[in-house]
């Protein structure tokens, strides 16, 4: 049964791969915690009682709201789907409550360093891998994109003044490029195409060896270079995202074109970056201010 709900997701709600795999290890841990398989007798057996239990006793496992919060979600959506193939008429996880969640402000990084470093071009090797990692950072910087959608760009998805990526739920949207950036690409085809003479691979992004890359790979790489030049902290991809949408709030941008930018579905995920640059904002009053 679980396994015709994760096609489910696959085809008919569109979900990445990856977030399929974070379904199938959420549920398939929730059946194993519990001791239950997977039979559809089974399933339709599940009582309230027990998931209380089971969310106490990750609880007590101090697994954070967080990741309980995930797990809960992940059922509840097989649970619905359950319901919609009329398996069973109630879903047992709809007065389980929610473990309260401390709300995390996004991580992003200072704008007057982020640029110092990437204005540092000349030490730059002329050759496909560098100007690919250097490209990978701008790229992230100047869209906003998430790290699924850079791996997955294509070289026709490159115009000359947008770049097309397929976010969550495979929905395209086109984003505008800086001149900047512009350039950053187009040494990168450039350079790509000394470097595959046969060209069998439509993506941009390619490893060492010619393939794909895949999220591991542009961590490493963002990782890598974020260190080498001195920053602290967190340093990921979608922490370059983060950064892209506080400094656009930061320098006049409104929040639907940010949303719009970002791919989200609503306004309120956009709007956890006002909390970000208002705790900036207090921050800097609070250090500047004459009358502290």
């Amino acid at each position: 049964m679980l396994e015709m709900y994760f096609k489910y997701l696959e085809s008919e709600k569109r979900y990445s791969p990856n977030t399929i795999d974070a379904y199938r290890f959420d549920l398939y841990g929730f059946f194993a915690d519990m001791d239950f398989d997977t039979s559809i007798d089974n399933i339709s057996e599940i009582q309230q009682s027990e998931i209380r239990d089971w969310v106490l006793k990750l609880m007590e496992d101090n697994h954070s709201p967080r990741t309980i919060n995930r797990k809960l979600s992940a059922l509840n959506g097989f649970f619905k789907y359950m319901i919609r193939e009329k398996i069973i008429d109630s879903n047992p996880i709809h007065k389980i409550k929610s473990p309260k969640e401390k709300k995390r402000l996004p991580v992003f990084l200072e704008e007057k360093q982020l640029n110092n470093y990437l204005d540092i071009t000349d030490d730059i090797e002329d050759n496909y891998f560098a100007i690919r990692n250097q490209t990978i950072i701008e790229l992230l910087y100047a869209t906003g994109i998430r790290r699924e959608e850079l791996i997955n760009i294509k070289i026709n998805d490159i115009s000359d003044n947008y770049i097309k990526v397929t976010g969550k739920g495979r929905k395209e949207r086109l984003i505008p490029l800086t001149d900047n950036l512009k350039i950053w690409l187009q040494r990168l085809i450039s350079k790509r195409k000394e470097l595959i003479t046969k060209d069998n691979n439509e993506y941009v992004f390619l490893t060492d060896k010619g393939k794909k890359t895949y999220p591991n790979f542009v961590y490493r790489i963002i990782k890598d270079k974020l260190t080498t030049a001195g920053f602290t902290g967190k340093k990921s991809p979608h922490v370059l995202r983060h950064t892209f949408a506080t400094h656009m709030l930061n320098n006049g941008a409104d929040l639907n074109s940010i949303k719009t930018v970002l791919g989200h579905s609503s306004l309120a995920a956009t709007q956890i970056y006002t909390h970000t640059t208002f705790e900036d904002l207090k921050r800097i009053h609070n250090k500047t201010h004459p009358r502290k």
